[in-house]
């Protein structure tokens, strides 16, 4: 067990016996589960100073307006309503007919990403695929274009192996993420350890340890250590929009820490809690953010990781019609950029040689 596997199953420990609320202690009518639905929230949702929310006020906003003669579908609505006043995609009501989902995060953001326009103009659908990954070789041999679509399918070592061989020849990889929605972190390790050398501290991460708002433990580094097989150490242009979300929105952090690693697009769609979940007595289940993930720097990442300074890019609707995308067009000419100037400059990342390109091109 790595280092950072053992810190989230403490952390799962801490949250089993903490979290863990007496449905029994509450009556099974709408009263009783909202009461339960607002009090585990309370005590255990972990982003209340991030999101500026006043859970007092809001309960008691929400609770005035529960009568005896609405009906389930009623009840559920309005408390699926109080749960989308925190902003949090990763908060949601389960039930037997229904399941809430706060779209506004990444609703009111342009797409920036159209697939089936990427198969036909670039890729012109003909391209590798495996553990839900797709790639080709692009711009004359120069660029290796890989589209990550969910960190929900395995990564598996294998097969990344295999792909970077096969974009061994390019001067530099383009790694789309975006439009993913997030999985599992132990394939965001994975991935990333095939872009390191040595051990590298990935971030941070607390635990609740009591029923107050601030009542966090001490951050918890987490290590990552790189892969036995291929590992990729030339030039890499990230691509991210606001539906790179949850654990994809975790890579993006984790990678754009790197030295040979540049972020374009547009903001992720954040999501940087480790969720928890928690039945009400009518059924109906509740699933929130529970423990803060940072980035190797100490910042919270929930609401977004901004593109590397240079890199915030939008697709226009006219580009968009027309097949091109202006975000995957740019990555391709900073790439064969970066690959010429890192060749004269060595000892230099790739972040200070993209903000040179980046100024010049003003």
């Amino acid at each position: 067990m790595n280092k950072f596997t053992a810190i989230l199953a403490a952390g799962a420990t801490a949250m089993t016996l903490t979290a863990c609320h007496s449905i029994e202690s509450y009556d099974n009518d709408y009263y009783g589960n909202f009461d339960a639905l607002w009090d585990v929230m309370d005590t255990h949702y972990c982003f209340f100073e991030e999101k500026g929310v006043d859970w007092n006020e809001t309960g008691q906003r929400y609770r005035a307006r529960i009568t005896p003669d609405m009906d389930y579908h009623e009840f559920f609505n309005l408390c699926a309503e109080m749960l989308n006043e925190l902003h949090d995609g990763h908060t949601n009501l389960i039930s037997w007919f229904d399941v809430s989902y706060y779209r506004n995060w990444w609703s009111d953001y342009p797409q920036n990403f159209n697939w089936r326009n990427i198969q036909q103009y670039y890729l012109d659908f003909e391209y590798s695929s495996g553990n839900s990954m797709s790639y080709k070789v692009l711009a004359d041999g120069k660029a290796g274009y890989v589209h990550y679509a969910s960190f929900s399918s395995p990564v598996s070592d294998s097969f990344v192996n295999e792909m970077m061989l096969a974009l061994s020849d390019c001067t530099g990889m383009i790694l789309d993420v975006r439009d993913n929605g997030g999985g599992e972190l132990t394939n965001v390790e994975r991935l990333v350890s095939h872009f390191i050398t040595e051990r590298l501290e990935a971030g941070y991460i607390q635990h609740k340890n009591g029923p107050g708002h601030k009542d966090f433990s001490e951050p918890y580094p987490f290590y990552y250590d790189p892969a036995q097989g291929v590992r990729w150490l030339k030039p890499v242009i990230i691509l991210a929009n606001r539906s790179t979300f949850s654990a994809a929105n975790t890579f993006v952090a984790v990678m754009k820490n790197l030295p040979q690693v540049v972020v374009v697009g547009d903001v992720t769609g954040g999501g940087s809690g480790m969720p928890f979940s928690q039945e009400l007595p009518i059924g109906w289940g509740v699933r929130f953010s529970a423990c803060p993930l940072y980035d190797a720097n100490m910042t919270l990442t929930e609401n977004g990781v901004e593109p590397t300074d240079g890199g915030k890019l939008d697709i226009s609707p006219e580009d968009e019609a027309a097949g091109r995308d202006t975000i995957l067009d740019f990555a391709i000419e900073v790439l064969l950029r970066l690959d010429e100037q890192m060749q004269q400059n060595k000892n230099r990342s790739a972040t200070e040689l993209f903000l040179e390109y980046t100024v010049e091109k003003e």
